[in-house]
Formats: structure tokens, sequence, C-alpha cells
């Protein structure tokens, strides 16, 4: 039901603006400062005297000794990155050494080796000849770009080296400055204390993949070793190639591949937003792959030196480049920056929908996706993803009054999305088939039907929420599409998809289990950060990858919950620029209170939700929900509480007064109210 509730109130209420400080800071995982040191010991190896000196909490004075073939392996708590440094006290000895290897997983934990960033092999230790005591400084291309352990070794059999300090330089997320790594625009805050713990993961994780432009690509032995190598010796790596201009580019991963993908951003954009609103990370990040466009209308699959080497072209990143672009406009207002993009971007959907055949879908040529197999043909994916970036296409026009190509736009988002239903969709399985030759359903692929609005009705919608929740297993929700495959990735837009159905409990299962239950608080994890992808037998084996120690443990595109708690849970909806217009939609599931806020360059949003406990006619609580949006802005309300029959009362608020409110009916548990202005709102919704 949309109702039409409009207040007249006598004067204009101030909105009371989120605080400098902001609310639950102590769950930021990001440092104070950029010199980190070690927290514990996780491992002491032959004769080490006072390990424990170099820790955090350590006195000042006092060194650890290191005799004969010796080492120490040091925890910092959680997955950071930087430049290590360390100072040596004395030298007793001839040739004496000092190794620091480094590993975010506790399984690759070695005095000989690092885990890897190559198709095969481990990665070489840094290897220091010591010539006496003073400062030691790993070179700025040898930056870590991620590690929860680091093992300082002493490889020689004789002699002694004494060490009063090791501390590790953190470079990334430069943009923060020298100390404003916790300066959060967004925060959230629940009842269950574990999704409180992934919503900063995921905040941090995204920090952790904003680097300096010139500290890029870890893929230095791109088509020189390969996966089907088995390599007897450790093999060199370092981080010193430009990949953007500016000060800061968001990429894919912190430890790999330090590149610009333009699949990974399409998650890690929103939950940036949320959080740190770093939207210079974003915009450099942008333009390094708009640069690359060529005359036909392609965008790269990925930065540079990427695509230069493998000269592959994607179907779908092409179409994550112009989700991208919208993205960044909306978030930040930067018409100038879309409008000087917007021929490219239509350069570059007229290629897409160059590919479109007789049948009305896109016929895709190459394999080339986020490592998923079997990519091509009427891949309902690819074409789910370009009947969306259609629909943005359309928006944007109105954004930059050019609207010649929206009638040839929507003819062919018509067309897909009729022969996408009539050839790919399974009414047996309640789910797409990946395409007209096969019986895979994929996770990739039906979630992007629901997201993108190409399923025919809702009954499809709810179908393929409850289809996919039913395969899930232990560790997470399986991608067939990747073989035995849990994809963070995936699963972030698969939690959209019950969001969406109207199974918020579903979405919220799903990130307690497979985010915090296991990407966490596994051992084999890094308690911080989330993975790139595991095996659906709780294995760390992404399948893509021969090389298990290869794989990233903090990758911007698994952090889908830190977008999703702040937009479905607390329910803040940015539905144009800034937030010029929005949404309150709450879905809290069965949590009982909810709090969340983030910032745009109009100003503060924030919603809070505490259930009533009211309900006496059925199995539904109700809940107050209060919510403040800037002055200027305009948008509407959305309530959904299944089995509720009661009522909505709305009340404006502000500055220690309120207006008359009013009071409408729910059907069904929903109500659908528009007209609100900016300004502070209380709604009590009565079961």
């Amino acid at each position: 039901m949309m109702v039409s509730f409009t207040i007249n109130v006598l004067a204009s209420l101030a909105l009371a603006r989120v605080s400098s400080a902001i609310p639950y800071s102590e769950y930021i995982l990001a440092p104070s400062s950029r010199t980190l040191v070690p927290t514990s010991t996780r491992f002491v190896n032959g004769s080490v005297s006072n390990a424990k000196a170099l820790l955090a909490s350590s006195p000042s004075s006092g060194n650890a000794l290191f005799q004969g073939k010796s080492g120490v392996t040091y925890d910092f708590g959680k997955n950071v990155e930087g430049i290590v440094s360390f100072d040596v006290d004395s030298v007793n000895g001839t040739g004496q050494y000092i190794g620091i290897t480094f590993t975010e997983s506790s399984l690759w934990i070695s005095p000989d080796s690092c885990d890897g960033t190559a198709d095969a092999g481990l990665d070489d230790p840094l290897w220091f000849p010591l010539d006496g005591s003073g400062t030691y400084t790993a070179l700025p291309q040898y930056r870590r770009g991620a590690f929860r352990y680091m093992s300082v070794v002493h490889p020689n059999d004789t002699g002694s080296v004494s060490i009063s300090s090791t501390t590790v330089n953190m470079t990334a997320n430069p943009a923060a400055g020298a100390d404003g790594l916790r300066n959060y625009t967004g925060y959230f805050h629940c009842n269950e204390d574990k999704l409180n713990r992934v919503f900063y993961a995921g905040a941090w994780t995204s920090q952790l993949c904003s680097i300096e432009p010139s500290a890029g690509d870890a893929l230095v032995h791109l088509g020189v070793i390969n996966s089907n190598e088995t390599l007897n010796y450790t093999v060199s790596w370092y981080n010193n190639y430009t990949i953007a201009n500016g000060t800061e580019v968001l990429t894919d991963g912190a430890k790999r591949d330090r590149l610009v993908w333009p699949g990974d951003m399409s998650v890690a954009v929103p939950s940036i937003f949320v959080s740190t609103n770093d939207l210079t990370s974003i915009r450099n990040g942008l333009s390094s792959l708009f640069v690359l466009q060529n005359s036909s209308g392609a965008l790269p699959y990925a930065g540079v030196p990427f695509g230069q080497i493998t000269g592959a072209f994607s179907f779908t990143y092409h179409l994550y480049s112009l989700i991208g672009l919208y993205n960044y406009y909306v978030y930040s207002g930067d018409i100038a920056y879309l409008t000087a993009h917007w021929n490219q971007f239509k350069l570059a959907l007229a290629y897409s929908l160059s590919f479109v055949d007789s049948s009305g879908l896109q016929n895709v040529t190459s394999s080339a996706d986020w490592l998923r197999f079997g990519m091509g043909g009427h891949n309902i994916e690819a074409n789910s993803i370009l009947y969306h970036t259609i629909q943005l296409g359309l928006s944007l026009s109105t954004v930059v009054n050019d609207t010649s190509s929206n009638a040839n736009w929507t003819s062919y988002a018509d067309g897909i999305k009729s022969a996408a239903n009539s050839r790919l969709w399974d009414s047996s399985a309640g789910l797409y088939r990946d395409n007209e030759t096969t019986t895979l359903h994929p996770q990739d692929g039906n979630c992007w039907a629901v997201i993108s609005g190409l399923v025919a009705n809702n009954s499809q919608t709810t179908s393929i929420s409850s289809n996919l929740a039913s395969r899930w297993g232990p560790y997470g929700a399986p991608a067939p599409e990747a073989g035995a495959t849990v994809s963070p990735f995936i699963s972030s837009f698969e939690l959209q998809v019950h969001f969406i159905a109207g199974a918020p409990q579903r979405a919220l299962d799903l990130m307690s289990f497979m985010w915090a239950d296991f990407m966490l608080d596994d051992p084999r994890m890094t308690n911080s950060t989330f993975i790139e992808g595991y095996s659906t037998d709780g294995s760390l084996h992404y399948a893509p990858y021969t090389n298990d120690a290869r794989v990233s443990h903090a990758h911007g595109w698994a952090t889908g919950p830190t977008s999703a708690l702040s937009m479905y849970v607390a329910g803040i909806q940015p539905l144009t620029v800034e937030g010029k217009t929005w949404q309150m939609a709450p879905r809290p599931g069965n949590l009982t209170s909810v709090e969340a806020g983030f910032s745009t360059g109009l100003g503060d949003f924030s919603a809070k939700l505490t259930r009533s406990n009211s309900s006496t006619t059925s199995t539904a609580q109700g809940f107050t929900y209060e919510f403040s949006a800037p002055a200027g802005t305009n948008g509407s309300l959305s309530i959904d509480e299944p089995g509720c029959e009661g009522s909505v009362w709305i009340q404006e608020m502000g500055m220690g007064t309120s207006t008359t409110g009013g009071s409408i009916g729910l059907v069904n548990g929903t109500a659908e109210v528009s007209d609100f202005t900016g300004g502070t709102w209380r709604v009590k919704v009565t079961c």
C-alpha cells in the first residue's frame, strides 16, 4: 500500500547531525597510529631470550636476544600491512642475518618463506645482512600488502643478534593521513555482536585494499610461473608498479593482486561508502579503467598492467566499470566526473548491446569473469548485469540531459528480460539455468536476475531466495559455477536477494555463520578481514587456483555485509545523488535493536530501530524506528513486518519538540509511505 502522508509543521526543524565522535568506534579495527607493533608471540623456536620484549605491551627497556638458529613468530592480532623496520642493539659474530617472513593465515607460518602471490610456490623471506647496530628497514617495494603473522628469523648456526624493537609502518589508505585511519563517517550496531564485528571487518578490509598507486601489482610473475608447476624454491615478490594516478586507489586485494578490478569494486564501493566514505580511491580506480577504453567501446578486464599482459576481455567486468561510474556519482554527487565520462558510458553500453543476437540475449564469446567456469553463450549472469546496466543508463541519461539512446536501450532491455525468462527459467528447479545448453543453476546469475529486476514476477524472486538457501552447506553458500566453491563475492549478492525477497532473516543467518563464525572466527583466518574464496568442505582451497598459499585474506569483493547491514537491515537507502531522494526500509529480521548512520555531501543519515514486543494478536513484535535525513532532501518509508496487522504511527521530531503525528494501517504487514522531508522522524509499528 502506498500512502502519501504529509505533516505540516509550524517551523522548520533542525536536523541533529551525527557527532564528530562516531558512535561505536570501539569496533573500528583501524589503528590510531600508522606505527604498528605486534601484540603477542605465536611460536618461539630455538634459543630466544625475552622474545616478548618486542611486543606492544612490553616496557620500553629490554631486548630480544636471538642465539644460533632461532626465530619468533609475532602476531599482530589482526591483518595489517606495511613496511617492516627493526632496531638492532648488538651483533655477535660475522656474517649475521635477520630474516622476516609474512603470512595472513596461520597455515603458512614458516621461517623459510612467506605465503604466496604467484600462481605456484611460496614467496621469498626478506633477508637483512647485519653490519652492526642500528635501524634496518625494508625497501618501499617490499611493503607486504597484508599479514597477521610476522616471523623474525636468525638463520645463522652461531652468533647472536639483540633486537630492541620491531615495527611496521602502515602505508595503506594514504588518503586518511597520518592519524585519520579511524575517522569513519559511518557506523552500525545491533544486539547481535557478531554482526557488528562483520560490519567493521568489511570496512577494515577495504582500507587495506586502498593503496598508494605506485605500490601496485603483486602479480610480478604473471605468465612466467604457471599454476601447473611445482617449485622447490621460493619466488621473488615486490609491490612497486604504478597502477593509477592520484594519491590512493582501490584495488581488489591487499596482498594480491593489488590491481584495479571493476568486478571487485561492485561490492567494495558501497561498503566503503557506508563506513569510511573514501571516495578518492574509487574515483582514481575508475579513471584508471576508463582511460584504457578502446575505440570499439571495450573497457578492460582489469587495470594496468594485467590487461596489457593477458589481452582478455570480460563481458561482465566491462559492465562493472559502468556500474562503478553510476555508484560513484550517486555517492559523491560529482556531476562533472559523470559528464566527462558519459560518452564513454554510452559507447561501452553500445558495445555490449552489439552482442545481442536474434534470440534477444547477449551472446558471450569470452570466458573471462570472476574465475568461474563455463562462462559463455546466452549466460544468465552476463545478461542480467547487462539488463541492470541499461536501467542505470536510463537513470543517468536524465541527469546529463541526454535521452537520445533511451528508446533503443529500453527496447533492448525488454527483449533481454523476455528472452531470459522464456529461455533460461527452469520452473521445475525454481532457478535460472546458466545457459540453454546446461542443467547448471548458478549462484551468480540467479542473484543478478533478482537484483537487476530481470525476474518476471515476485514469485520467481521468492523461489530463487528459497532455493539458493536450500543449497547452503556448513561453511556458506555454494557457487557451483566455480566448482566446489564458496564465493564471498557472489554470496555478497545473494545477501541482497534474500532482503529483496522479503526474507531478511535468511540474509542475517548467512552473514552470521558464513562471515562471522567461519570467515572471522575460524583459527586459520585473520579474525579481522575477509577471504577471497574457499572450498565448500571448509578447506582454504579456492578452486580457480592450484596454489592455496596465494589466496587473499583481505579481498574487497567479500565485504558485502557491510553495506547490506546499513542499507537493508537499518534500511537507509540513498535513491538519487547523495541521498537527495531516499528510502527508509528497515528489514531487521529477528534483531531487537539496530542502529546505523553514514554521511554524504548533503549531510548525515541515521536510523535506530528498537523492538517493542507489543504484539497481542500475532507472532510479529512491532518496533520503534527513528530516522534522520538532511534538510532539503525528501524520501519515503517502507515497512514490511510479516504477520503484523496493526498500524504505523508517524511523527516528526526535532529540537526537543515534536509535531502532531498521524497513523495508517498495515496491510499484510506492509505499508509504503511517501512525501517525507528531511528531518528527524519517529515511527512506531504496533501489531
